[in-house]
């Protein structure tokens, strides 16, 4: 007997075998569009992405470093212009002679013996300055200076002046008033007159005398100054 008939084995049917001819339809896979792209450049283009993106994240972010970095240098040449101009009208020290040590010790009595002085003035104002405040005093001289005018011409000019440098709330050194303070001056630069600013100079005079006034005197600027002109007219 036949080794293979004895193990069940049977030849294979060709004549009844099934020829195979590609895949059924519903395992056939749709053609691909234009709009799509196979794995391999998928994938490609997925790793080209973060290059093209950090390309473009680099362009935007140089960009608006670039126009802050504009609008900084533009504000700083707008704020040194406007205080230059500010400075124009106001001097840097008020020409008067050296304080004595009599003096001195006056304006440690009252504000009003220091701003009556000169040389009160002139040191306070630099006190002032170093607490950043400066724009206080400068616009409590402009409103003195303003009440020497007696031209409508230059009374409007300076008037005007004053309102752009210190009551204007775009200028870098405005003062700080109250909304009924600054109500009135509204109506009073209709028609300016010398006046006009008088109930702000009050206010901010109060301020000084209230706020700055106390410091002014602990302060080491009015203390070495007490030294400097005891030890003076010791010497003397």
């Amino acid at each position: 007997m036949c080794f293979r008939k004895r193990n069940g084995y049977s030849p294979p049917d060709h004549f009844n075998a099934k020829i195979y001819t590609g895949p059924v339809p519903a395992e056939r896979q749709p053609p691909m569009s234009q709009n799509e792209t196979s794995p391999s450049r998928a994938q490609q283009a997925g790793n080209h992405r973060p290059n093209t993106c950090c390309f473009c994240w680099c362009c935007c972010c140089s960009c608006s470093c670039l126009t802050v970095r504009n609008e900084d240098e533009n504000r700083t040449r707008r704020k040194s212009k406007s205080q230059d101009t500010k400075l124009e009208t106001i001097p840097n020290c008020e020409a008067c002679t050296k304080p004595t040590t009599e003096e001195v010790r006056l304006w440690a009595q009252s504000f009003d013996k220091l701003m009556k002085n000169p040389a009160g003035r002139n040191v306070f104002r630099e006190f002032l300055r170093t607490e950043y405040s400066e724009e206080n005093m400068l616009f409590w001289l402009a409103c003195e200076d303003l009440k020497k005018e007696i031209s409508k011409s230059v009374i409007e000019e300076k008037a005007r002046m004053i309102y752009e440098d210190y009551i204007s709330i775009l200028s870098p050194k405005e003062v700080s008033l109250d909304s009924r303070v600054r109500e009135v001056i509204n109506r009073k630069m209709q028609d300016p007159t010398p006046h006009a600013f008088e109930d702000a100079q009050l206010q901010i005079y109060t301020l000084m005398h209230r706020d700055s006034y106390p410091r002014f005197l602990n302060s080491m600027i009015y203390k070495s100054l007490i030294q400097s002109t005891s030890r003076s007219s010791s010497e003397s």
